[in-house]
């Protein structure tokens, strides 16, 4: 199982953005910033109203221009409840371009980033999601919207207790939730069609890869000072791996510190 602290993860110096470096909670995040125009301030709206409204001008000024495409993916982007998977006080700032804390030293990720690590794992209806970095929910709940099942673990127990909390709130039946050090996946739910990490081990966690389906793709940040988004594919030859974008984000904890360098 892979243990994390679940931090902000945000695009860095790609064709598609520039970074600039700002301080959440203690942590260095690297807030991704569009090579057009900036996407504008979205307000917070009360009721469900404002609610739709803001996500909508987020889906379009943050996700839709800077090239996520997958119609299902901006589908759910603009129907998750983003504002309710934080504590009430960051809820004014929910849908602005950037990582929040939530908790326990941990934070949200920016929606750009959610809706591209989605895309990136080419999701289909029938699928089963292990997802290893839960925070409050939010990616999970992304997730729940496209595929079958979701399955995440989170190793900061309070984050964990309450995003079981939001998630049966809020009626995603499809998602459990597990506390615990995720290195070595969930073997009693395996085999994954996808499985997503939050946070960045300085290498691959076997165990991970080998709970992919033929055919399944983990996607995951990788590195310590310098890091890149990845996404290895199990094939009938063996595993693919392609790089996507420099990112940053927080490091993997629990055994994931306890292999060798």
């Amino acid at each position: 199982m892979s243990g994390l602290s679940k931090g902000s993860a945000v695009a860095v110096g790609s064709a598609r953005l520039n970074a600039s470096i700002f301080l959440i909670g203690g942590l260095v995040a690297f807030a991704g910033a569009c090579t057009h125009a900036e996407p504008e301030p979205v307000a917070y709206g009360q009721g469900a109203g404002g609610r739709q409204k803001a996500l909508a001008v987020m889906v379009e000024e943050q996700i839709v221009r800077r090239g996520v495409r997958d119609a299902q993916v901006l589908a759910a982007m603009r129907e998750v409840p983003r504002d309710l998977f934080m504590p009430e006080e960051m809820r004014p700032a929910a849908f602005q371009d950037g990582p929040l804390p939530i908790g326990s030293g941990q934070t949200i990720s920016q929606p750009y980033i959610v809706a591209y690590m989605t895309e990136a794992l080419r999701l289909n209806p029938a699928d089963r999601v292990l997802e290893v970095g839960t925070g409050l929910g939010y990616q999970a709940a992304v997730l729940s919207k496209i595929v079958r099942e979701v399955y995440t673990i989170e190793i900061v127990e309070p984050l964990a207790g309450r995003a079981r909390e939001i998630l049966k709130s809020l009626r995603y039946e499809n998602v459990t939730v597990r506390t615990g050090d995720g290195y070595r996946g969930w073997p009693e739910k395996a085999p994954f069609d996808a499985i997503i990490v939050t946070a960045a081990p300085n290498h691959v966690p076997a165990a991970l890869t080998d709970q992919l389906k033929l055919g399944g793709r983990l996607v995951m940040p990788l590195g310590e000072d310098w890091q890149e988004l990845i996404r290895i594919t199990r094939t009938e030859g063996g595993l693919k791996r392609e790089t996507l974008l420099p990112v940053r984000f927080v490091p993997m904890t629990g055994e994931a510190l306890k292999r060798p360098r």
